[in-house]
C-alpha cells in the first residue's frame, strides 16, 4: 500500500506549492503539463519526472492520483470537472469558482466521480486560528455572543 499522493499540476506553479511538496513525506509531483517554454526548467528544478504538452494528456496518466489547478479563475470550473471525470482528486486554487452555480456543478461532478475536491484556501490551517480558539475558550476577551 502506498503512503503518498502522486500529484500532477496543470500549468506552472512554482512560487510556494512546489517547494513545499518537495519537503512533504506524503506527496510527490509526478507530472506537469504546460506549453510554456520554461516547463523543462521547472520540471528539472523540482524533480518532476513527466512533462506533458497538454492538460488532457496529464489527466489521462494512470500514475497520477490528484491534480493541482492553478489556472486563471475563469478556467477552474472546466478543468475541475474534467479532472474529476478522469478519476483524479482535485486541489483548485482560490477562488475555486466564479459563481454559485459553477461551484454546485463542480461539487456534483466530483461527487459523481468519487473524488475529493478542495479549494487551496490555506489560511484556515494557519496556527493563529488555534491561538484565537484558545483565547475564546479561556474567556480572556469575554463571553461569545455568536459563533
Amino acid at each position: 500500500m502506498k503512503n503518498y499522493v502522486r500529484w500532477g499540476v496543470l500549468s506552472i506553479a512554482q512560487d510556494e506549492l512546489l517547494p513545499a511538496y518537495m519537503k512533504a513525506m506524503n506527496a510527490e509531483f509526478t507530472a506537469i503539463a504546460s506549453s510554456n517554454i520554461k516547463v523543462k526548467e521547472i520540471a528539472s528544478k523540482f524533480r518532476i519526472p513527466k512533462i506533458y504538452d497538454s492538460y488532457d494528456k496529464l489527466l489521462e496518466d494512470p500514475d497520477i492520483d490528484a491534480v493541482y489547478i492553478p489556472l486563471p479563475n475563469a478556467l477552474h470550473s472546466h478543468w475541475v470537472k474534467k479532472t474529476a471525470k478522469n478519476g483524479k482528486h482535485v486541489l483548485c486554487e482560490k477562488p475555486a469558482a466564479l459563481t454559485f452555480n459553477e461551484t454546485e456543478e463542480m461539487i456534483e461532478v466530483c461527487k459523481e466521480n468519487g473524488v475529493i475536491f478542495m479549494e487551496a484556501f490555506m489560511y484556515q490551517f494557519h496556527p493563529q486560528h488555534q491561538r484565537v480558539r484558545e483565547i475564546m475558550d479561556s474567556g480572556e476577551i469575554g463571553g461569545l455572543k455568536i459563533m
